[in-house]
This record gives C-alpha cells, sequence and structure tokens, in this order.
C-alpha cells in the first residue's frame, strides 16, 4: 500500500456542545464504529478508532468497499449495523469476535454498513489541509452513484434543517448532530469539530458502586431501574465526579454496605454466576471488550435515588456512561422503573440515507 495518507490514522474528533453552532456544516451523528477506510487498488485497510485494523472483523464491507471506494483513497466514516429500520449498536459489538467462524456467519446474518464521511486523500493527493466545505465537495464527486452497503453521509449548511435532523434521526436511533466549520482542515486526535447529543434525565436506584483505579474511593455507581416483573434491571453506572466527590461518596454509601448480599437479598447477588446473566440485566458480565479485567463491585442496599442525566438507551440499558445530577430523598426506589423514559418517536434509518425524504 502507497497512499499519501498512510494508516493508521486516528480520526478527528468533536466536543460537545448545548446548541447547534450557525454556520457550519452538519451531519448527523452516526451510532457505530468510527473507521478510517485506506484503499489502494486491491488493498484495502479499515482503521478503528484507536487505529487498530477492523478489516477482520467486517469481511463483507471489505469486499464491498473495494468496489464501491475509487482506486485510491482514505476515507472516514462510520460502520453501522440496521435493524428494523434503527442502528443496532449490540448486533454491531457481535462483530468483534476471535473465531473467523463466528464472525462469517454474522457477516451474513447481520451485514454491516459503512456511511462515508470525509476525504482524507484522492489519487496521489492529501487533502489534511484542505478546508472542509471542499473536502465534502470532493467526497460528494467521488462517490457519485455508490451503492448500499457503502452510503454517503447526508450533509447541511442550513442551520433548521440540522435541528430538524437532531429531532427526528434520533428515531433511526442516531446520537444527535455533528458541527463542521467550513474552513476547518482535518488534524487527526483533535477535537476540533462540535457534537450536539440529547440529554435527557432519569431517576435510578443506586445498588453498588466501583473503586476508582487510583484507590478505595467511588469510581463508579451502579444504577438500575425495576421492570415489570419488579426485578431491578442494571441500565449502566454513572461516573466523571472529581477526586474529593469520589471520597465523599464512600462516606455516604458506608451505611448501604451489606455484609452477605445473599442473605440479605441483594436483588444483584447472584452476578457471579454466569448463567444469571442469560435471564437478567446484572452487573460484571464478561465481555470481549472487558476481557480479564476486574468487574468486581461493592453491592449497597437499594435505597437510595438519584437523578441522572444520560443521552438515550440502547435497548434496555443506557447506551453511555450517566451524569450524576442529584439525590432524590423524595422519591422510593420503587417509582424508578422503565416507564419514566421517553420514547423518541420511530424514524426509517432508509430515510435518514436519502437525506431526510
Amino acid at each position: 500500500m502507497d497512499l499519501p495518507v498512510m494508516p493508521p490514522v486516528k480520526p478527528m474528533l468533536a466536543k460537545s456542545v448545548a446548541r447547534i453552532p450557525p454556520g457550519m456544516q452538519y451531519e448527523a451523528k452516526w451510532d457505530g464504529f468510527r473507521a478510517i477506510v485506506h484503499r489502494d487498488g486491491p488493498e484495502i485497510v479499515i482503521g478503528s478508532r484507536n487505529g487498530k485494523p477492523l478489516t477482520r472483523y467486517f469481511p463483507e464491507l471489505a469486499e464491498a468497499l473495494v468496489e464501491r471506494l475509487p482506486r485510491r483513497c482514505v476515507v472516514d466514516g462510520e460502520i453501522v449495523i440496521a435493524h428494523e429500520g434503527r442502528l443496532d449498536f449490540d448486533r454491531l459489538t457481535e462483530r468483534i469476535h476471535p473465531a473467523a467462524s463466528r464472525v462469517k456467519l454474522l457477516a451474513e446474518r447481520t451485514p454491516a454498513s459503512f456511511i462515508a464521511f470525509d476525504l482524507l486523500a484522492l489519487g496521489d493527493a492529501s487533502l489534511l489541509d484542505t478546508p472542509q466545505a471542499e473536502r465534502r465537495s470532493a467526497l460528494e464527486k467521488a462517490l457519485d452513484g455508490v451503492t448500499a452497503p457503502v452510503h454517503l453521509a447526508p450533509a447541511t449548511t442550513d442551520v433548521e434543517v440540522a435541528r430538524t435532523w437532531f429531532d427526528q434521526y434520533e428515531g433511526a436511533g442516531l446520537d444527535g448532530v455533528v458541527a463542521k466549520p467550513l474552513d476547518l482542515p482535518y488534524r487527526p486526535d483533535a477535537r476540533l469539530m462540535y457534537k450536539i447529543k440529547h440529554e435527557r434525565t432519569a431517576d435510578v436506584v443506586v445498588a453498588g458502586y466501583r473503586h476508582h483505579k487510583s484507590g478505595p474511593v467511588v469510581g463508579s455507581l451502579l444504577l438500575g431501574l425495576y421492570d415489570t416483573t419488579g426485578s431491578l434491571q442494571h441500565v449502566g453506572v454513572c461516573a466523571a465526579f472529581p477526586m474529593k466527590r469520589r471520597a465523599e461518596l464512600i462516606e455516604e454509601l458506608a451505611p448501604l454496605l451489606m455484609d452477605d448480599p445473599v442473605t440479605q437479598g441483594h436483588p444483584w447477588a447472584a452476578w457471579a454466576e454466569e448463567a444469571a446473566h442469560e435471564s437478567a440485566r446484572l452487573p460484571g458480565a464478561t465481555s470481549r471488550w472487558t476481557g480479564k479485567k476486574d468487574l468486581s463491585w461493592v453491592p449497597v442496599r437499594p435505597d437510595l435515588v438519584a437523578e441522572v442525566a444520560y443521552d438515550h438507551m440502547e435497548g434496555d440499558r443506557f447506551r453511555h456512561t450517566a451524569q450524576f445530577r442529584r439525590w432524590r430523598p423524595d422519591r422510593t426506589p420503587a417509582s424508578c422503573t422503565y416507564a419514566q423514559l421517553e420514547e423518541p418517536v420511530r424514524y426509517d434509518l432508509t430515510e435518514v440515507l436519502s437525506g431526510g425524504g
């Protein structure tokens, strides 16, 4: 492979802002695996956000990208899997599997798509120093008439259209909107773009915590919601506390510590049993991502209610780490159910890929 921009390349990133800024190029924020694709004739490398190759996990995409991308190019985009008109991140994570036979089977059952939204090189020319608006124009020409499973991400410079997308596209499983300054060059691993994500709040039960890697202070709180059967399901964690606050939380939670979670009836007492994870959402499940990481946690009586902010749900859990807002002593744990969660209006992913119809 001999391209003007060689792998590995870390993608340009975005920083969070509260509102959609004016005067920029706007795109949907895709909820998948960020990937930079290098193609040089028959050679293809699909690089992940951290620079490690993803090519072996998406053989069907590697073949499609060789067929559909320009002969020599470097393209930034997102790998996604759609299910029933929505993005499905859980099905995407299943593809990261050590067994080639499993990867091949899933490639046939749940094929992935690639959403292209930036062009870093074309032919013998590097476009890293080319302004965003010009890169977008070159990308549109390079992918003119491209067919699935490769797609050109819809883009607009109309902020009102972007606001409409922000409201509508969540129903298709998307994550918000990305805003890109029109004169912005491509700068790998730099947070120079802007992302605007949905934020909602929920009242959740705190049923345990994990220690911080630095010592005996709280690293993250384990959160739960009651389902329709009255079972407390683990829905995620909240973290990102200042160090002083982490120490304070240890003291606040100390009266709720449980010496023997099994006999004292903690709802997640069976978390260490692999079979228990098949019938309920419990903390501590190992995965291809956690590997041999220590997933032990400290159980506490599920008596405290916290208000947390979250962006959206992935099935029956928070898609990303939630943000602690405040304690809710006025709420009972039993009142913290899935029923309080806002459900976005459904929106077909095919409408997104056609620019909103």
